[in-house]
């Protein structure tokens, strides 16, 4: 059946108008003479089977297509020529009323994740250069300006925390039900909620670019991205549908050849007509993968289509990057050895890091800046992958990054100097200029409060394989590791980004396979993989758009919840099938081989497909979003 939002206040005008003539028409029931009863028949063939027939006619005529509304019209029409005119207004109250619930249940999970709409303030307090504060449209607000929040007040477009600090209730984006503590510097988000506090804050991105809208058309897309099931059940249901009219007017044949009166074999085609209608089967799946989409998007978590969902069921293992995705991505500088000044060594990294967006860049420009360093200017910055960078200053090339830069290079960096740095477990970016070393920092990043659960949910739900993929050496990938409950042998150390592609499809030759990571430098491992998972990707406009699944919020737990969700509608696609399909059966077989009344035939179809929609709208109740464990 076709879901048409645009026309619930028709469909639901003309279902009231069908009942109404379906009460009218009762009164033939009842041996009533009069014009009342015919009057109410005409009623529902007009209001019940004129919409039906359109859509029919439609179909056929723009897309070549013979549907389930032409099957119930055809039928409807049979049980009238056949003088069983108040059957016929049955099936077509009954079918105009399953329609109305369809329509109404689907929109109900479309509705689910276009609320969020309605969620954006209309208007903005916005810091004029003078300093007075003017209320304006929240659409005119641009990059760059500043807008003041009060506490209670919903954040009207993404941006950075200028002055003050205050917890943000973010559970309309990140799906996280606890508040988030924010101080300058921190991002925010549009459709949040400002708790406490009075912040200042500049404006990232327009409306049209926010989150929010690009929430928004993710989701669209993934619903108009038809799931493998989903297109089967569409096959299946046109298919079908040629099959269902060709077997009924062989059916009629048959029974009018065997000797049967007109009127009963007419009668007989229509109720097989009827029984053998595949509604149910065709709007079985649909209405699961919706209600499952719009249950994640609540809580956080946005599937690029049915396909990544269906995917997600049937993997069994699970590769992450480990900065920033494992870990917090927040690391801090431990050691610095220079062979001149610290702060002149610092002034040059910093103006290298400046360029980069890696997590231990930023953890060296924080240091820089609280040391109060003025990073150096640099040109012509190019970044090589899983290396380091790569500039100029007045004086000449400089190059930052591991060992493999160094060695790229020509620089020695065994020296006594720098042998404790070889040593330690911790990551170690190097300074140097042609084949000299200047000097190095080493940092250290910590793992993600919920990574260890996360990990563990993961394997209690039955995942296999669990391994980790890192850039950084092997003492920094065993460290982290250990904290984290991996076995030496799951930690893959020293990588390039061909080194985790590569990895990613040896893994793919033993099952369905999960690469989680940033988004930002694991594009090529996340498009390798069956599903590729960004983690942390709220404001992040890369790792929206290089994964299949998108975390908006940095709780690992919240990928365990995403696979179970995920699981969980498989089985209710399985079971909607089942049912319908043996619902089908039973009807008719009935019909060919009982004698099936004809309302009992649409009473068996139309409960069945309201059945299925109603067993796959239970997904909109999925605890994804409170999910621990």
């Amino acid at each position: 059946m076709h879901v048409d939002l645009s026309s619930d206040r028709l469909t639901t005008a003309l279902t009231v108008a069908t009942v109404a003539g379906m009460a009218l028409a009762a009164f033939n029931a009842f041996g009533i003479p009069g014009v009342w009863g015919s009057a109410g028949v005409a009623l529902v063939y007009l209001a019940g089977g004129l919409p039906a027939g359109a859509r029919a006619l439609s179909a056929l005529w723009r897309e070549k297509i013979l549907d389930i509304d032409l099957l119930m019209v055809i039928a409807a029409l049979a049980a009238a020529a056949v003088g069983a005119a108040l059957e016929g207004a049955v099936l077509l109250t009954l079918f105009s009323i399953s329609t109305t619930l369809e329509h109404r249940a689907m929109g109900r999970a479309r509705r689910a994740v276009e609320a969020l709409m309605a969620l954006r303030p209309d208007t903005a307090l916005r810091r004029e250069p003078d300093g007075t504060v003017t209320e304006v449209p929240a659409a005119a607000l641009a990059p760059g300006d500043v807008v003041m929040l009060r506490p209670g007040a919903r954040v009207p477009v993404d941006g950075v925390i200028l002055d003050g600090e205050g917890s943000l209730d973010e559970a309309t984006i990140t799906g996280e039900s606890m508040p988030v503590h924010k101080r300058p510097g921190a991002k925010v988000f549009e459709a949040t909620v400002n708790l406490n506090g009075v912040l200042a804050v500049e404006v990232a991105r327009s409306i049209a670019d926010s989150t929010v809208a690009r929430m928004i058309a993710l989701v669209t897309e993934a619903q108009a991205a038809r799931a493998p099931s989903e297109r089967f059940s569409e096959w299946f249901g046109q298919r079908y549908t040629v099959a269902v009219l060709a077997g009924s007017a062989l059916a009629f044949a048959a029974f009018a050849w065997l000797g049967w009166p007109m009127r009963d074999a007419l009668y007989r085609a229509a109720t097989l007509l009827v029984a053998a209608s595949p509604c149910a089967i065709v709007i079985s799946v649909p209405a699961a993968i919706l209600s499952a989409l719009a249950s994640a998007a609540r809580g956080g978590v946005l599937f690029k289509g049915g396909a990544a969902l269906e995917t997600l069921a049937e993997v069994d293992t699970f590769a992450f990057d480990k900065t920033g995705t494992l870990t917090t991505g927040k690391a801090e500088v431990t050691r610095i050895v220079a062979r001149d000044d610290d702060a002149a060594f610092l002034a040059l990294l910093a103006g290298l890091e400046a360029q980069s967006e890696h997590p231990v860049a930023e953890a060296i420009r924080r240091h820089t800046q609280a040391r109060g360093v003025v990073p150096t200017t640099m040109r012509d910055v190019q970044s090589i992958p899983s290396e380091g960078i790569v500039g100029a200053d007045t004086e000449g090339t400089l190059w930052a990054g591991n060992l493999r830069m160094a060695a790229r290079m020509g620089a020695p960096a065994d020296t006594p100097e720098f042998s404790r740095f070889a040593e330690s477990a911790q990551t170690v970016v190097y300074l140097g200029r042609g084949s000299q070393v200047l000097g190095a920092v080493s940092v250290a990043d910590r793992p993600r409060e919920t990574s260890a659960a996360g990990l563990a949910a993961l394997k209690a739900e039955g995942v296999t394989t669990i391994v980790m993929m890192t850039g950084d050496r092997r003492a920094v990938g065993l460290r982290m590791g250990a904290a984290l409950g991996f076995a030496p042998a799951d930690i893959h150390a020293d990588l390039l980004p061909q080194d985790k592609v590569r990895l990613v499809g040896e893994l793919t030759g033993r099952g369905r396979v999960a690469f989680v990571g940033d988004g930002v430098n694991d594009a090529a491992a996340l498009a390798r993989a069956d599903v590729g998972i960004a983690m942390g990707a709220a404001g992040s406009e890369v790792a929206l758009q290089a994964a299949d699944i998108a975390l908006l919020s940095d709780d690992m737990q919240r990928l365990a919840a995403a696979r179970r969700l995920a699981r969980r509608t498989r089985r209710i696609i399985r079971q909607n099938l089942a049912f319908a399909m043996g619902a089908m059966a039973v009807l008719v077989a009935s019909s060919l081989f009982l004698d099936l009344p004809l309302p009992l035939a649409v009473l068996g179809h139309e409960g069945g497909t309201v059945l299925v929609v109603l067993n796959g709208l239970r997904l909109l109740a999925d605890p994804i979003r409170s999910d621990r464990g």
